[in-house]
């Protein structure tokens, strides 16, 4: 009842206010400037969501296509690092593999990314520096809006592109308590940039020449889910309208390099941050799970199937298998939990090789790409890493919603994933060795 007086209140202050410009105001006709030119055609219902796809799309293909050289040169550094660090414990074997196959092994799996995913964040940077992601906020209101979904959910989705967990301590800025809660468990389907890797790892091994459209139909389907959550939560457990989106568009304004650059910095100095920390910490771990087992050191040259990594691996195969899941995927899997960069480091330490070049021969050797397909699906769909565990728990105050969202991430990950890898084997593509 106070909700329907307040707005009637405002609706008779805005007549009051529209009949006194009326008396007062003497309107002239002014020229359409280029601004208004623009936002014609950008803020278009029926152009506004294709032209949003389309920029989204040349984001990702810029991103891999110019990053090829950077990440050749950041892995070419680090293992000649390795090799030349590794010299100096010649003589110790394990000392010689932590260093050269777990430490150095680890940063050379992961650190070759950082060239596209800064390149990613530049491109965000430039597009937000424009004034333009608030008008694809208004476009993709519209959509949201049919589907129960409150608008300035899209800001933290936007957010989430480089990491899930401030974009989810952005939903804080959402009012009404059901909205909040539907954009926070809708939040984590947003693909971050730590998954970025694994796509870039897959798509350049099964896909060539088409990295930058299955990269982008990721995200998209990231965008898709995670839109079909909000509308399924609105419809069930948080029933309701969502509460009205007020948008104040900012001037379209030319990019400055500083500022791009510096915004991209600030985004990226996150990856390199978990690269010093706990993924260098997975990697030591990786390594130390796959270069023992139950008999103690494997050797220099270990099988990993008699590790504890292929112990693991194998115990969880079984419910992979209808994905067409190896333990090898399966270990990777379970490992990217703490975050997702690691399943490329514990691809390279379970397959025993070096550089990316080599996990993608491997895997082509090993794999289809239907698999492929449903790995990068499963890596996309569930639980991010255990740092969004931590921040679901810390915004929704309750270990049955954060309980909620892990096990449904898991479930229509599966789900997903294998309707994928079924329609792909059908349509020939579970062969093992090429497209």
């Amino acid at each position: 009842m106070s909700d329907d007086y307040e707005i009637k209140l405002a609706e008779g202050r805005y007549k009051i206010i529209e009949s006194l410009l009326e008396e007062s105001l003497t309107k002239t006709k002014t020229e359409i400037g280029f601004s208004d030119m623009l936002d014609k055609v950008l803020l278009n219902k029926y152009l506004g969501i294709p032209i949003f796809m389309v920029l989204a799309w040349a984001l990702f293909q810029f991103a891999i296509e110019a990053s090829g050289v950077f990440m050749a040169i950041i892995e070419m550094t680090i293992v000649t690092l390795g090799e030349l660090v590794g010299g100096i414990f010649e003589g110790n074997i394990i000392a010689q593999s932590l260093v050269q196959d777990g430490i150095f092994g680890g940063f050379a799996f992961i650190l070759p990314f950082l060239a596209p995913i800064f390149l990613l964040f530049l491109g965000i940077s430039l597009l937000e520096d424009s004034g333009y992601f608030a008008r694809a906020a208004f476009v993709m209101d519209r959509l949201l809006r049919k589907m129960g979904v409150h608008g300035r959910t899209f800001i933290p989705m936007m957010i989430g592109f480089g990491c899930n967990v401030p974009a989810i301590m952005a939903c804080r800025s959402i009012e009404g308590e059901k909205d909040r809660m539907i954009s926070i468990l809708s939040n984590p389907y947003i693909s971050c940039g730590a998954r970025l890797p694994v796509y870039v790892l897959f798509a350049g091994a099964f896909f060539v020449g088409m990295e930058g459209s299955i990269i982008f139909s990721m995200y998209f389907l990231g965008i898709a889910v995670a839109i079909f959550t909000a509308w399924l939560l609105r419809k069930t457990l948080f029933k309701g309208e969502p509460e009205p989106f007020i948008l104040e568009l900012p001037i379209y304004r030319r990019p400055t390099v500083r500022e791009s650059v510096l915004h991209m910095w600030e985004r990226g100095v996150v990856f390199l941050k978990k690269a010093g920390t706990y993924l260098l910490l997975g990697a030591i771990l990786l390594w130390f799970m796959s270069a023992f087992g139950p008999s103690g050191f494997l050797g220099a040259d270990p099988d990993v199937s008699m590790s504890f990594t292929g112990i693991l691996g194998n115990v969880f195969q079984p419910i992979f298998a209808p994905l067409g899941f190896d333990w090898r995927l399966t270990a990777a899997l379970i490992f990217a939990f703490l975050a997702k960069e690691i399943a490329v480091e514990g691809l390279g330490i379970i397959l025993a090789v070096e550089g990316e070049v080599a996990i993608q021969a491997a895997l082509v050797s090993l794999v289809s790409p239907a698999t492929a397909i449903a790995f990068m699906i499963f890596v996309l769909l569930y639980i991010p890493c255990l740092a969004t565990v931590g921040v679901i728990k810390s915004e929704t105050n309750s270990w049955k919603w954060t309980l909620f969202s892990v096990v449904y991430s898991i479930v229509i990950a599966f789900i997903i994933a294998l309707l994928a890898y079924g329609i792909l084997v059908f349509a020939g593509f579970g062969v093992i060795g090429g497209i």
